[in-house]
């Protein structure tokens, strides 16, 4: 099995309802998005798949989260804009474009975002 990983930054203010801490208060991250793809057979040029091709997939779907107030979006109208949500939302906006982008010979394993260097959160199906 071959694993391809970018990283995509981003910035956007959030605030989590509910919580009894401080992270209920507008504040914002600069968020470091981290996508691994993956799959067992390289093309003819003997890559699984292009970075570039792979970068571009993974803006289409982040470019919308950046410089916004996150709980205002759609995508996070029923539920907190927590780094899980955003992992969340992220692999469920890049799947279904990498899997026609490369006639399903990739799939993406897994999604990390980190909210700072050392606090982040990963989905996987």
């Amino acid at each position: 099995m071959f694993e391809l990983t970018v990283e995509i930054q981003f910035s956007a203010a959030h605030q989590i309802e509910g919580h009894p801490g401080p992270c209920a208060r507008l504040h914002g991250h600069n968020y470091n998005a981290v996508i691994t793809a993956a799959g067992d057979r390289l093309n003819d040029q003997g890559m699984l798949l292009d970075f570039g091709e792979l970068k571009e997939i993974c803006r289409e779907v982040i470019a919308p989260l950046d410089h916004t107030f996150l709980n205002d979006l759609p995508a996070f109208a029923s539920t907190n804009p927590t780094a899980e949500a955003l992992a969340r939302h992220i692999f469920h906006g890049v799947a279904p474009k990498l899997a026609s982008a490369s006639q399903s010979r990739v799939h993406l394993d897994r999604v990390t975002v980190y909210e700072s260097d050392h606090s982040y959160a990963t989905y996987q199906e």
